[in-house]
């Protein structure tokens, strides 16, 4: 039922947006290559995620009504969306209200805003990478509402496999800083979208090896210095 749903989406996102015939980098890299290296360090990785993910599911569980998981609708390889998985970090029902969290956003749990400060909201999204429908390092998965406005050269973003972590999500790593609390919706799409989109689009046309070792080691170290600043440096007096 779930894949007849998704068949019927992609036909559906097919007569919105072109398909990509364009030039992208290092093809055989980006379809095979870096599938098998997904897969493998997503294998490694998979117990000791699970062993961190078995107390996560229990605090989500245990401090908020609702589902553990949140999954919502992106658009991904090839045009064709997948759902997304992550910790719910949000009261039930958050989305209905825009789908950017901006700063101290109320909707937000208590166990959200540790999850996160810390990033492992995303780990669930093992389980995507083992699917096939991400990657580690990608275009960061955008919504169906934003993807279908994609102009003809953004439209090579589908066709890189979309990941955890890109260019943009380390920029932007405090991006409810950056888009306030007045009106975070409005804020995304005026000033950051465009942004984010150029930087999918880079990175698509000049995806390598090296250029994925060194966003992995970058995403690493960003995580890494948020979890140890003192306060947000929009916060600082």
């Amino acid at each position: 039922m779930q894949s007849q749903q998704r068949a019927a989406q992609a036909d559906a996102n097919a007569e919105k947006l072109p398909y990509w015939s364009g030039r992208l980098s290092h093809p055989f890299y980006s379809k095979v290559i870096k599938r098998v290296l997904d897969l493998l360090l997503a294998l490694t990785l998979l117990l000791p995620g699970l062993l961190v993910m078995l107390p996560i599911v229990l605090a989500v569980k245990c401090t908020s009504r609702g589902p553990v998981f949140y999954r919502a609708l992106r658009g991904g390889y090839h045009n064709v969306p997948f759902s997304i998985l992550k910790f719910r970090t949000m009261v039930v029902g958050a989305d209905q209200y825009g789908g950017t969290t901006g700063l101290d956003d109320s909707r937000v749990t208590p166990v959200g805003h540790m999850l996160r400060r810390t990033k492992l909201d995303e780990l669930p999204q093992l389980f995507n990478i083992l699917a096939g429908d991400m990657s580690f390092i990608g275009p960061r998965p955008e919504l169906l509402k934003y993807t279908s406005r994609y102009t003809g050269e953004q439209e090579c973003i589908l066709w890189v496999r979309p990941g955890i972590s890109d260019p943009s999500s380390i920029r932007l790593i405090r991006l409810d800083e950056v888009v306030g609390h007045d009106d975070p919706e409005g804020v995304y799409e005026h000033t950051i979208l465009e942004e984010k989109n150029r930087m999918r689009v880079e990175y698509a046309m000049r995806q390598s090896f090296w250029l994925d070792v060194k966003l992995l080691l970058k995403t690493v170290v960003c995580v890494g210095e948020k979890l140890i600043a003192v306060q947000p440096a929009a916060r600082k007096s």
